[in-house]
C-alpha cells in the first residue's frame, strides 16, 4: 500500500462539472493543490441531470456499479460514473441513480421550491460514496466534506462505518460555506436516518432538519473544520470553538492552498486549534 496521504473529497459540486461557486472552486483547487504535492486523492459528487455527459466524457464504471442501497426501507440501484478534470490527472467519481439524479436541476424545482426528497437524495449520496470507496479498496486518511449535501458523511463514517477497516482511522474535515437552504428538509429525515441503526442521541441535532442543524451534526462528528467564506453562520463557528473543534480560516489565508496542506498534516497528528 502507498505511503502517501490519501484524501477523499466529498462535495455537492466541483468545477468544471457544475457552475462556478465558492464550493465548486474550493473543492477543485484544494484537490489539485494536494495532488500536486504528492498526496493521493479521490473526488465524489452527485451526477446531476444538468451535467452534460458527452461534453465532460463521463462513462460508467461497470465493476463499481450494480449495488442496491437501502434508503428509508426502499432499494435504489447505484450507478458509478467517472470523468477527469481537464488538463490535470484528477478523477471525479459520480454517484448516479435515475430516480434521484436525472432531473435537470440540483436541489430546486422550476418554481424555486426544493425537491421534497432532497433528504433521501442526500442519504443515498452518502451511502453511495462509502460503499464505492469500499469497493475500490481505498483507505482514506482524511475525508473532506464540502456543502450541506455532504453533511451526513461524518455521522455515517464515525458511527455506522466506525469499525470498517476502510474508515476506522479516517479523520474528517467539514468546510463551512455561506450557502444555505431556507426551508427545512423533510421532517421525517430523523426517522429515515434512524433506519440505519443510529440512536436518538447520535442524531439529536436534526430533530429539526434545518441547514444550521445539519451542519452542527456534521461538525459533531468532524475532527476539524475549514471556514471557507467570511460570512458563514456565526453560530456554526461558535459551535466549533465551544466544542474544541480545530478550525482553519481558509477565507483569511491568501495562500490557503499551501496552508491547507499543512493543516491536513496537523489534523492527521491530532493537534488542537490551529487557526483561530
Amino acid at each position: 500500500m502507498s505511503n502517501k496521504t490519501r484524501i477523499l473529497y466529498v462535495s455537492q459540486e466541483i468545477l468544471p462539472f457544475s457552475p462556478e461557486s465558492p464550493i465548486s472552486n474550493s473543492c477543485r483547487y484544494l484537490a489539485q493543490a494536494v495532488h500536486d504535492k504528492g498526496k493521493e486523492t479521490r473526488i465524489f459528487m452527485p451526477r446531476y441531470g444538468k451535467i452534460n455527459e458527452r461534453r465532460h466524457q463521463l462513462h460508467e464504471v461497470i465493476r463499481l456499479s450494480g449495488m442496491n442501497l437501502i434508503v428509508n426501507d426502499t432499494d435504489h440501484p447505484l450507478i458509478i460514473k467517472v470523468a477527469s478534470v481537464p488538463q490535470i490527472r484528477l478523477q471525479v467519481y459520480f454517484i448516479d441513480n435515475e430516480e434521484f439524479f436525472h432531473r435537470k436541476a440540483f436541489f430546486d424545482q422550476e418554481d424555486n421550491q426544493p425537491f421534497t426528497d432532497n433528504d433521501e437524495r442526500m442519504i443515498f449520496f452518502t451511502k453511495g460514496v462509502l460503499e464505492t470507496v469500499k469497493k475500490l479498496g481505498w483507505v482514506p486518511d482524511i475525508i473532506h466534506c464540502h456543502g450541506w449535501f455532504a453533511s451526513l458523511m461524518p455521522l455515517y463514517v464515525k458511527k455506522l462505518y466506525s469499525r470498517d477497516p476502510h474508515f476506522a482511522e479516517s479523520k474528517i474535515v467539514t468546510s463551512l460555506y455561506e450557502d444555505a437552504f431556507t426551508q427545512p428538509l423533510d421532517a421525517k429525515l430523523l426517522e429515515k436516518v434512524t433506519f440505519d441503526s443510529f440512536s436518538a442521541s447520535d442524531i439529536k441535532h436534526i430533530e429539526q432538519p434545518t441547514h444550521r442543524n445539519l451542519l452542527k451534526l456534521a461538525l459533531q462528528y468532524s475532527d476539524a473544520a475549514m471556514i471557507a467564506e467570511a460570512n458563514v453562520d456565526p453560530e456554526l463557528v461558535s459551535y466549533c470553538h465551544s466544542n474544541d473543534i480545530p478550525v482553519f480560516a481558509q477565507h483569511a489565508e491568501p495562500d490557503y492552498l499551501n496552508s491547507a496542506d499543512e493543516f491536513y498534516e496537523q489534523v492527521l497528528q491530532g493537534k488542537g486549534v490551529l487557526v483561530d
